[in-house]
């Protein structure tokens, strides 16, 4: 899985979070400032071209759609910054966590359930 670019994970979190849609809606979904239409356009169409998206033409206009999930693009990048900046090791990554985040009670406490869930496993 091609690493994308932080505009093109802009317009693929706009798709994750709308679904399938024209690029007028993605622009509109879109934080300001927003860029140009034609600069989405563009976008949707080398996520195409890297297998990110997919599209239904209407006529002249194409709605546009994910074709990898929010999740399996996380899982990647997830083990992408394990590996380049914290050694392949979760162990430091959660160290950093805890020591440079200002992480409350109840965050902590979900840390720790998980743990023990993922230790009776």
């Amino acid at each position: 899985m091609e690493r994308l670019t932080k505009a093109e994970e802009q317009v693929m979190q706009a798709l994750w979070k709308l679904g399938p849609s024209f690029v007028k809606d993605l622009l509109a979904s879109m934080p300001d400032p927003k860029p140009a239409y034609t600069t989405v356009s563009t976008m949707v169409r080398i996520l195409e071209q890297k297998g990110y998206v997919e599209h239904e033409a209407f006529g002249r206009s194409h709605r546009y759609a994910a074709t990898v999930s929010k999740e399996a693009y996380a899982g990647k990048s997830a083990k992408r910054l394990l590996k380049d900046y914290f050694a392949g090791s979760p162990g430091q990554l959660m160290s950093h966590l805890l020591e440079r985040e200002q992480l409350d009670l109840k965050e902590l406490d979900e840390i720790l359930l998980l743990i023990k869930k993922h230790k009776r496993k």
